[in-house]
């Protein structure tokens, strides 16, 4: 067992972007294990938009990051000490362990991960928590049939990604909004979306209308701001809208909705959700996408940089659309 670790903890809020200055590198002592304890080296860490909610002070669904505890975020790795009879030593697990080298878990939120089929990396993307929120959205709220047009924001991201392949397994004609030319061509060509609309392009408007020439049933909103208002523009007829994420909104700029009055005109159907409270779903919607993936009909892609200590540029490029796919930090040579 080793005698230290290194974590990074959050210094200070942020007053607007998050800089470098509000996370910090701290080496600690390593504990001694409890009875029904864990030690797990972690492998990879998942950065997800998520967490620069939790790092305000603002009232919300869960608490907020504490000050100089070790960041939040989901985990991979493995047990190299136990003293709970379920996890034995050298099992793959997954928990949310933080920006940390190592982790203690009393084992409550710790799951044993097959890696026989399915990447370690992949429990934290396309088989985790993003797949999930893919899943639980386009499934549960947008309910989608075939011939739908499904409009889907940050549509290369981690969850944006499993949506539109979500959708085209559906048989929906599917369209992406994503942010570059690459990144478009990658959800058109790659992932199977029949088109795709660059926000950065400067006629998001005009462009999406051209996109969905019969309007649109479903949106699976990531981003907010622009996108939804661009989506909400097309919307037919009782269209659905799942809301996961508002990361145009993350750094404290409000997000007005353009288009509200079509929430009546077109008795629409919004709905937020945080996937977290729906975990009565999760073996399902896992062991659907586990298959998927192990069968190649549903593809992934990941940025990963390397070494604990650039989480945080790799967090604030995330939260800019620097990545693209999953973004995690790999923690193992």
């Amino acid at each position: 067992m080793p005698k230290t670790f290194r974590r990074i903890v959050m210094a200070s809020r942020p007053r607007g972007p998050v800089t470098a200055e509000n996370f910090r590198m701290e080496t600690v002592d390593m504990r001694p294990l409890d009875d029904g304890e864990v030690l797990v080296r972690n492998h990879y860490l998942s950065l997800d938009p998520y967490m620069r909610g939790r790092m305000s002070s603002a009232k919300s669904y869960a608490a907020s990051q504490q000050l100089d505890h070790t960041m939040i975020g989901g985990t991979v790795g493995q047990v190299v000490a136990s003293r709970n009879d379920y996890f034995k030593v050298g099992e793959f697990v997954g928990g949310m362990l933080g920006w940390a080298e190592m982790g203690v878990s009393d084992g409550v939120l710790l799951r044993k991960l097959d890696t026989t089929r399915i990447p370690l990396s992949a429990y934290l993307g396309v088989v985790g928590m993003p797949g999930m929120a893919a899943w639980y959205g386009f499934n549960q709220i947008l309910e989608a049939a075939a011939g739908d047009t499904v409009v889907v924001s940050a549509a290369s991201g981690a969850v944006g990604s499993v949506v539109g392949q979500l959708a085209r397994l559906r048989g929906c004609r599917v369209v992406g909004i994503a942010g570059g030319a690459e990144k478009c061509e990658y959800v058109v060509k790659q992932l199977g979306f029949d088109a795709c609309v660059d926000h950065k392009a400067g006629n998001l408007e005009a462009d999406l209308a051209a996109a969905t020439p019969e309007g649109v049933d479903a949106i699976f909103e990531n981003v907010g701001g622009a996108c939804l208002d661009a989506a909400l523009a097309r919307t037919n007829a009782y269209a659905r809208v799942a809301l996961c994420g508002l990361i145009a909104g993350f750094d404290g700029k409000e997000l007005p909705i353009k288009h509200s009055r079509l929430l009546l005109l077109n008795r629409l159907t919004l709905r937020g959700f945080i996937v977290t409270e729906h975990m009565e779903f999760w073996q399902q919607g896992l062991q659907e996408l586990a298959a998927l993936v192990a069968s190649h009909q549903i593809k992934y892609r990941e940025t990963v940089a390397e070494g604990l200590a650039a989480a945080p540029q790799a967090f604030m490029g995330l939260l800019q659309g620097h990545n693209f796919g999953k973004q995690l930090v790999k923690l193992i040579s």
